[in-house]
């Protein structure tokens, strides 16, 4: 499969800054991204985080300074002027701000956006109509913005931006105007648009009831790519924690935070997961296999411990700043879901009763 038609979109080690000289400030720290044809990808984020600086790179909107991005198989860093319009040509853009030209009737602003890509006047025509329908504007087509509630206008803004069919979408809050109902339309229109387009989606938001839409989810925090996970996964290793004492007294709020941040790793029979003296980075709960704790000392190793499904590891040297007290080694084959140490620690300031769990467990095994 080429890059071209297996990627929309790839992110690899970029950065990005606002100002210059004494002025400058970083605002994108080395994020890697990869997005498939034919994803839904949600951006989350605190304000601020980075999420429309990224989006805005992703659509030739921002040159790209550091690092390589590529969209539908084209490099951006160093492109040309007219590279960089030949491949607006297959993106569609849907902006918080209506950015409608207040003279012309919603049928018009739709019509003129297509005939930036086509000539045939009547089929635009019969294109602006087709779709404005589809998001529930039948009865204000001739209506001007001026006209116009302030959702109508996003739902026109929704329809300029998809109507030329293009290869891959980003919408920054696109339902953030809308009713719950109006919402459900886009997002049930962005999911056709995949399935009969083969379309790719970007969006960011902030918005709650649209995220079971998302293929995956990527959540970024102070310019940097936190978490990346595919929703289905997502759903597996919330089911999997759940069995799991020491995470059932979380919030559901903190639950589902941990969920997403945590990664799937799998290691090979006699794979060194952890080495005794290292710095601890991670902490391990195991989701297939079962590993052996092994601990070094004067008159050699040690089996101290073997751990199976639904164990835990790795949470003494986040606990305590120390090294790892432990080497851990895959007896069979493994898979473990790993949560960061910063991801860790911002799981113990949110609970309380997570750190106690994990002190208790601690003290049983020593």
């Amino acid at each position: 499969m080429s890059e071209h038609n297996g990627f929309a979109v790839r992110v690899a080690n970029v950065q990005h800054y606002f100002g210059e000289g004494e002025l400058e400030k970083q605002v994108l720290f080395d994020n890697y991204l990869e997005v498939a044809r034919g994803e839904i990808v949600i951006m989350t984020g605190p304000s601020g985080s980075g999420k429309t600086t990224l989006l805005t790179l992703i659509g030739t909107l921002r040159t790209v300074r550091e690092g390589s991005l590529k969209v539908l198989g084209r490099e951006l860093r160093g492109a040309s002027p007219g590279e960089l319009i030949a491949l607006r040509r297959e993106l569609g853009f849907i902006f918080q701000t209506h950015n409608l030209f207040e003279s012309l009737t919603a049928r018009q602003n739709v019509k003129m956006a297509l005939e930036l890509f086509s000539t045939e006047g009547r089929r635009n025509d019969d294109r602006s109509v087709e779709m404005l329908t589809r998001l529930g504007l039948e009865h204000r087509i001739n209506y001007k913005p001026g006209s116009l509630s302030g959702g109508q206008k996003q739902r026109v803004a929704i329809t300029r931006g998809l109507a030329h069919k293009p290869k891959l979408v980003l919408a920054d809050e696109p339902t953030a105007a809308l009713d719950e109902k109006s919402g459900r339309e886009v997002v049930t229109l962005f999911q056709e648009l995949v399935k009969t387009d083969n379309c790719t989606i970007i969006m960011v938001t902030h918005d709650n009831r649209i995220l079971d839409v998302a293929d995956r989810i990527v959540n970024l925090v102070d310019g940097r790519i936190r978490s990346n996970v595919l929703v289905k996964e997502s759903a597996m290793i919330c089911e999997f924690l759940q069995a799991c004492p020491v995470f059932g007294r979380l919030t559901p709020k903190t639950f589902g935070e941990t969920a997403d941040r945590m990664t799937l790793e799998r290691f090979p029979a006699g794979a060194v997961v952890t080495r005794q003296g290292d710095p601890g980075d991670k902490f391990y709960v195991v989701r297939l296999g079962r590993v052996d704790i092994m601990v070094d000392s004067g008159s050699g190793r040690k089996l101290v411990a073997t751990l199976g499904k639904g164990d835990f590891f790795g949470e003494a040297a986040l606990l305590t700043g120390e090294p790892r007290n432990a080497t851990v080694v895959a007896k069979e084959d493994l898979e473990v879901y790993s949560l960061g140490n910063e991801d860790f620690q911002a799981v113990i300031r949110a609970s309380a009763t997570f750190e106690e769990e994990l002190r208790k467990a601690l003290f049983a095994r020593q």
